[in-house]
């Protein structure tokens, strides 16, 4: 069996790695010859714990090589970006490019399988582009989809032993999809159909949303009621039904804070919980950064000067790299637009350098900063000293730990 997986971000590459571990042949394919030629030198482009072993052994073996281009095989993994267009309406043509560079290729008793968030219907929209340009092949094909459902920071772990929802577009498809996964995932593979898997995404990450959304909503009440909010959720989570999440400074990632959007973008109507969640947890963001310039004001006014200000966290969430839908990049983004003469420490200590900000190391951050910004909770941070006469703004509950 050959494989090849359209897309080599955070999850086509460890997805590629693992299939090859599996001594399965894989070719990935990306439209980025750097990230290519990083991979095929046994190197990884990404931050992913384990990932580099994977792929370092896997190249070695002979089992993982990168192109640029689609290469003939028997199954065809699509895992490529679905971003926004227009207002919040989710965009498939990576999806659609990545499926029409197949279609040369494809031969009786393939299988398809798109990974990419989708919108529902999309796997089957795709099985008509595919006959419409490959009319002898219907119903010789089998097409199904699976999302993945990892955790960054976990992620070989996770594609191993967690549970895969796997639909396909008929009963043989979605049985072909199955035996193919089983023969590297141990979690517990459950059978539907593609529009419920599609579907199934985007409720599990929708879900997770408007939880967040609860505790940040708590946030924003008990700051204004003059309430530990950190005090509060712990007490009330000691009810042996209740299980509020940790507020935070909004919600990012390429998961939780988009696939809401799939949903509400084709039922505006019925969908009103995840809407709303989706507002207070951008809101949130907002809020956080007027607190910083609020607090940057209330300096002026105290100590007659200007403060300098740490922003502790740039990544989505703690421990990773990824900066991908960050409310804390939206904050420190938005907070130095409105800049003059002050100082700016940025803080990421899972990044070397970024094409925007310049980074701080968080001791000299900390050392130097009159106000202090937690915006990420970063293991880093859990032993930092801070003295009595900084400012601090524990946006992401550093100092409940």
């Amino acid at each position: 069996m050959k494989v090849t997986t359209i897309g080599l971000g955070y999850i086509g590459l460890p997805t590629s790695a693992l299939i090859a571990q599996n001594k399965i042949q894989v070719c990935g394919v990306d439209v980025n010859p750097e990230v290519v030629k990083t991979i095929n030198k046994g190197e990884i482009h990404i931050v992913e714990p384990d990932l580099d072993k994977a792929v370092a052994s896997s190249v070695k073996d002979k089992f993982l090589k990168a192109y640029t281009e689609p290469q003939e095989a028997e199954v065809y993994l699509v895992v490529v970006p679905t971003p926004f267009k227009g207002n919040h309406e989710p965009d498939i043509s990576y999806v659609e490019a990545a499926t029409n560079g197949i279609i040369p290729l494809l031969k009786e008793d393939d299988l398809y399988i798109i990974e990419s968030t989708s919108p529902v219907g999309t796997t089957e929209k795709m099985a008509k582009l595919i006959y419409s340009q490959r009319p002898e092949l219907k119903g010789k094909l089998h097409m199904a989809y699976c999302p993945e459902r990892v955790l960054p920071g976990n992620v070989m772990h996770e594609l191993v032993h967690n549970d895969r929802v796997i639909g396909g577009v008929d009963k043989q498809s979605t049985q072909k999809a199955i035996d193919f996964y089983r023969l590297f995932v141990k979690g517990e593979l459950h059978a539907t159909n593609a529009r419920t898997a599609e579907m199934c995404k985007l409720t599990e990450n929708s879900s997770r949303d408007v939880q967040i959304a609860f505790a940040n909503e708590l946030s924003l009440i008990c700051d204004k009621a003059d309430i530990d909010v950190w005090e509060l959720i712990k007490l009330a989570n000691k009810h042996p039904r209740v299980n509020i999440l940790q507020p935070g400074c909004g919600v990012g990632g390429h998961c939780i804070a988009v696939d809401p959007y799939f949903i509400t973008s084709e039922f505006p109507m019925e969908s009103q919980i995840i809407g709303k969640a989706r507002e207070i947890n951008n809101y949130k963001s907002f809020w956080c950064a007027e607190q910083v310039k609020k607090a940057k004001h209330d300096f002026k006014l105290k100590h007659g000067r200007t403060p300098s200000i740490a922003l502790m966290g740039l990544a989505f969430k703690p421990n990773i790299d990824d900066l991908r839908e960050s409310p804390a990049k939206y904050i420190a983004q938005k907070i130095m637009q409105d800049a003059h003469d002050e100082e700016y420490f940025i803080v990421e200590p899972n990044i070397k350098d970024h094409q925007v900000f310049k980074i701080t190391p968080y001791q000299e951050a900390v050392k130097k900063a009159d106000i202090i910004a937690f915006l990420v909770a970063h293991k880093e941070f859990n032993d930092v000293q801070l003295s009595e006469d900084k400012v601090i703004l524990d946006f992401a509950g550093v100092l409940n730990k």
